[in-house]
């Protein structure tokens, strides 16, 4: 059985003193969905938290607003030509401000109890893998750094003695139900699905589908990128790859189920027939304050689970013909090596080319799949020695992908 990360609950959690002292946080990625609702939360219990660093891609504007109202000791912002516009709205507050990928690195290296790494893509790997160097509490909302670099960066937790809570709703439902669990008595573990706004459209309406429309989704408030992901599936690829490195199961005792309602987040099924499932409201703030004060857990403002009102609550198969991102993410991580790396990288350049226009969307996980074939032939989907041989392969994969669109009729683009 490989090595993975299971959670242990205390018999008897130690009870924290009345003035205890406020935890350190640092959420790289402050001003997407995960990050505005972590600090919604830590705003909402000042006296639990306090913030060290805020970064952002590009959005100075938001950043510094948050940076003020948070308090935070530094802000910085990833694209370099932005620095100019922080320091500016930062001056005279007291905050520091910084920019480029060498001071999200900095931040992400500062003294904190607890960093939420919730960048967006392959640009979290690098900051979150500094965050994990320091032996600390990682709040993980990047899916990336388990999907492209899974063995080397649970390595890196281990090494580093650093604490890995999963922060999306799947895995932290998992989390929560396998706590305390002998690995040997697990059968399956189940995750869930909401099946996105295109369920039940057929194959001829999601060759139309717009990116308007698939931006619209029925239960969760979430970014664009991962919108369009949870459209095609292709975010429960993602995840399935990501429970395959952080839980003791093999690829085959990953179950997806579509659930619509979004109510059951993941469930595990035990040898002895029995089957823990874990509830929540579609609300991403339950998992993230989870992911603040595990073991403990804090009151959230999201809305309570009245299962009268709910009636019923339902459950079907994906269909992986009208949406086969999800057959591609399986066949990815049956291969292994730097194939699920690929698959991430074509993806986000598919989804990007969608949002454009330049792009229909079947032809999102089309584009993908002739990325991986390609790959293949050129050799790129061996295994990785180190963080930097994950990210040329990355970086490969993203230009086989632009080639590919590039090319007349490619994929079936417009």
């Amino acid at each position: 059985m490989r090595a993975s990360l299971t959670p242990e609950i205390p018999v008897a959690p130690a009870r924290r003193p009345a003035a205890a002292v406020r935890k350190r946080v640092t959420v790289l990625g402050a001003t997407g969905s995960v990050g505005t609702s972590t600090l919604d939360l830590i705003g909402r219990n000042p006296h639990m938290f306090e913030v060290v660093a805020l970064t952002a891609r590009s959005n100075v504007e938001a950043l510094a607003e948050l940076a003020v109202r948070h308090g935070a000791e530094i802000a910085v912002v990833a694209d370099e030509s932005r620095y100019g516009a922080l320091e500016q709205r930062l001056a005279g507050t007291g905050i520091e401000a910084a920019a480029g990928a060498a001071a999200l690195v900095e931040a992400a290296l500062r003294p904190a109890d607890c960093v939420v790494a919730c960048i967006s893509g392959a640009a979290g790997l690098r900051p979150t893998m500094a965050a994990v160097s320091q032996g600390r509490r990682v709040a993980l909302a990047n899916k990336e750094c388990l999907v492209c670099a899974g063995e080397i960066f649970l390595e890196a937790v281990r090494g580093a003695g650093a604490e890995l809570v999963p922060v999306d709703s799947e895995h932290s439902g998992a989390f929560q139900a396998l706590a305390g669990a002998d690995p040997a008595a697990i059968e399956r573990i189940v995750l869930t699905a909401s099946g996105g706004p295109f369920r039940t459209w057929s194959l001829e309406e999601l060759a139309r589908a717009t990116p308007q429309q698939a931006l619209c989704h029925p239960n969760w408030s979430m970014g664009r990128k991962i919108t369009i992901d949870s459209a095609t599936l292709m975010n429960k690829g993602l995840e399935l790859i990501e429970a395959y490195h952080l839980f003791p199961v093999e690829a085959d005792q990953i179950e997806i189920v579509v659930h619509p309602q979004s109510i059951v987040h993941a469930l595990v099924a035990f040898r002895d027939g029995s089957m823990l499932a874990q509830l929540a409201s579609p609300d991403m703030r339950t998992p993230i304050a989870l992911s603040l004060t595990w073991p403990a857990r804090m009151a959230t403002p999201t809305k309570r689970i009245d299962l009268v009102e709910l009636g019923s609550l339902t459950f079907e198969r994906p269909d992986e013909e009208r949406f086969r991102a999800l057959g591609l993410a399986r066949q990815a991580l049956q291969h292994g090596g730097m194939a699920p790396a690929v698959l991430n990288a074509a993806n986000e350049v598919a989804v990007a080319a969608f949002l454009d226009g330049r792009l229909g969307f079947l032809q999102i996980a089309q584009l993908v799949a002739e990325t991986l074939e390609l790959a293949d032939g050129r050799g790129l989907m061996g295994e990785a020695a180190d963080l930097a041989a994950v990210l040329a392969t990355d970086a490969a994969a993203r230009r086989l992908a632009l080639n590919l669109l590039g090319k007349p009729g490619a994929s079936g683009a417009h």
